[in-house]
Parts: structure tokens; sequence; C-alpha cells
């Protein structure tokens, strides 16, 4: 099954090409195709077992969500604060204020479907999900494939070349990638990555740079 890992890195690397290379609208680009992969994983979820949790007492499927919830809640007054600190970094505050800015031009609603219904579920169903599943099975211990996840995630978004992107898939990537370790599971990186991908849309960080060019 590494195969379809291996696939669904190259397939996300060369859709970002598309969007920074060819100019197509990342909204029509990267979200169905993150969905297909969702997809794909789930049929594909029997054929991988799953991972031994991390944790020495996992909770029940609440304390799951509260544990999600609260690490995404954390994760988004985590990323206000590196917004700050990072604006004050030339590179990092030109391309947060064209982000922003070409967001500002899109429609919202869209934006937050997209993002809620396809690209964080397929995200988290491919990487901390089949890719994580995976890992556990082939590499030696789960902790290892919960790292080794979190690189490719990042590698899969180097071609985005934007550094907030990047960025998010770093420190995002690696706080999912714990708590599927500590779960053994999806569902606790999946409502982090929900709670956090939607305050981040409704009340995004004040960028200074904006006007930049």
């Amino acid at each position: 099954m590494a195969w379809f890992v291996v696939l669904g890195l190259v397939v996300t690397m060369l859709a970002w090409r598309l969007v920074t290379v060819r100019g197509r609208d990342v909204w029509i680009t990267i979200p169905p195709l993150l969905g297909v992969l969702g997809v794909a994983s789930v049929l594909l979820w029997s054929t991988v077992p799953a991972p031994v949790p991390g944790a020495a007492n996992v909770p029940g499927m609440l304390g799951v969500l509260a544990i999600g919830a609260v690490s995404g809640i954390a994760l988004y007054l985590g990323t206000l604060v590196f917004v700050g600190i990072a604006e004050h970094v030339p590179a990092f505050a030109r391309q947060t204020a064209v982000a922003y800015r070409r967001a500002g031009t899109a429609d919202p609603r869209r934006e937050l479907l997209l993002s809620l219904l396809l690209a964080v579920p397929g995200e988290e169903l491919f990487w901390r999900g089949i890719a994580y599943r995976v890992g556990a099975d082939t590499l030696t211990t789960a902790a290892v494939a919960a790292a080794v996840v979190c690189l490719l995630y990042v590698v899969a978004n180097v071609p985005s070349r934007s550094l907030p992107i990047i960025a998010g898939a770093l420190v995002g990537g690696a706080v999912w990638g714990a708590l599927a370790w500590w779960t053994g599971g999806v569902l606790a990186p999946l409502a982090s990555h929900i709670l956090w991908t939607g305050l981040m849309l409704a009340r995004p960080p004040r960028v200074s740079g904006l006007e930049v060019a």
C-alpha cells in the first residue's frame, strides 16, 4: 500500500505546481484532489491494520474529540502569536499579505465549504489516516511513522512556494501527527484540523503588511 502514499504525495505536488506555475485557481484544484484522496483512503482503509495507540489510556470518542478540539484552539492561538512575530520577516509578511489579499477577493462561503467538506477531511484521511497506517505497519515504530508522515506532508506542500503554507504544514503536521499517534486514529487530528481551519477562515490573523504589493 506504500504505492498509494507515494501516488498521493506526487499528485499533490503536481497539483500545487498547476497552481503556482500554470496559474490554476487553488480552490478548484487542491480541495477536489484532497477529497478524492480522502475517499480513496476510506476505500483502502481495511487493507492496512490500525496502529496501536501511543497513549497508555486512550479516552473514549468524546474524549478524543475533546482532545482534538482543545488542540485545534491551542494551535489557532499559537498561529496568531507566530504570525505576529513572523510578519517582521519581510518574505513571510509579503507572502502572507498576498495570500490574505487573494482570500479577500474570493467567496468566503465557498472557501469554508471547500475547506471543511473536502480539503481538511481529505488531508486527514490520507495523511493521518491511510499514510500513517501504512507507516505504522511498515516502519520500526508508530512514532517514527508519525514523524515520517509529517515530513512527507511538508514536502507535498513545498511546491506551493508559500512560506505560510509550508510553515502551517510543518507545525500542523507535527500536531496532527502526534494526535494520530497518541490516540491511534484519525478522529482527533480531524477535529483539530477542522476547528483550526474554521477559526483561521472566520477570524484570520491580523497582518500589518496587507498593503505590501
